[in-house]
């Protein structure tokens, strides 16, 4: 019993960028999207280029990870991670290999992810509601 209300009080754990997704992005993402990446501005001008390099647009920030969020190129990265379940297809998005080394690690991370930003969408931004975009919560603390 003491176990499953300890798993219960982490699951309502509120997941902030700053006590959990800003380390997670570092740590499986941040070789190819950290600070030495270019900004999405930068990256969209030249993306062959930087794709010859291995580096995407910067996530090392808040402000630059909200760009793939709910910005510019909104879900963006939920498209990237998605594990493909509720996709016509059922593929995966083509970042959900880098969320862990396991099935396991990678749906724990995925779900970490999905907490954070709250309205989860594969969506892009000309397609989203008002509704859809308010429900992206994805809080800085």
């Amino acid at each position: 019993m003491m176990i499953a209300l300890a798993l219960l009080a982490l699951a309502q754990e509120k997941v902030t960028h700053a006590n959990t997704i800003a380390a997670l992005v570092e740590k499986k993402c941040g070789e190819c999207h950290g600070p030495k990446s270019p900004t999405m501005a930068e990256f969209d001008k030249d993306k062959d280029a930087f794709k010859k390099k291995d580096l995407g647009p910067r996530y090392d920030t808040y402000e630059h990870l909200m760009v793939v969020v709910n910005g510019d190129d909104l879900g963006a990265l939920m498209r990237r991670l998605d594990d493909g379940k509720h996709t016509k297809d059922g593929k995966p998005g083509n970042m959900h290999k880098h969320l862990g080394e396991t099935p396991e690690e990678r749906a724990k991370n995925l779900e970490l992810f999905k907490r954070w930003i709250g309205g989860w969408t594969l969506k892009r931004k000309n397609e989203v509601s008002e509704a859809e975009r308010a429900a992206i919560l994805a809080p800085r603390e």
